[in-house]
């Protein structure tokens, strides 16, 4: 017997993702501390990729991100999950393989 998992869209899209972190802009640009709507960004997108498809979407659009923003220090695009106290199995990066991570991530959340 082969049981297979329907597939399904994303209900995370770049737009969400983008005004989640919008309020993250002067941290990775600069530094510092990042401020409380910030991390109340970052904990509202984690908590929100729910499904395989929403983790994928959500690395796809941070990599999207990273990349258009010119100015942007990667380092601190790097340690922002951690700095707000979510833990996530990739560094934020243009590099980052979203692919490899969509089923990682589901164990991540699932079980943290």
């Amino acid at each position: 017997m082969v049981v297979v998992a329907p597939y399904t869209e994303a209900a995370i899209s770049c737009r969400q993702v983008q005004g989640r972190l919008a309020p993250c802009m002067n941290y990775l640009l600069k530094g510092g501390a990042p401020s409380f709507p910030c991390c109340g960004g970052v904990k509202t997108l984690y908590a929100a990729a729910k499904t395989t498809a929403d983790r994928k979407t959500a690395c796809i659009c941070l990599k999207q991100l990273v990349r258009a923003i010119k100015r942007l220090n990667l380092s601190y695009a790097a340690a922002l999950p951690a700095k707000c106290s979510v833990s996530i199995p990739y560094k934020i990066s243009p590099s980052t393989d979203c692919s490899m991570y969509a089923s990682l991530l589901y164990f991540v959340f699932a079980y943290a």
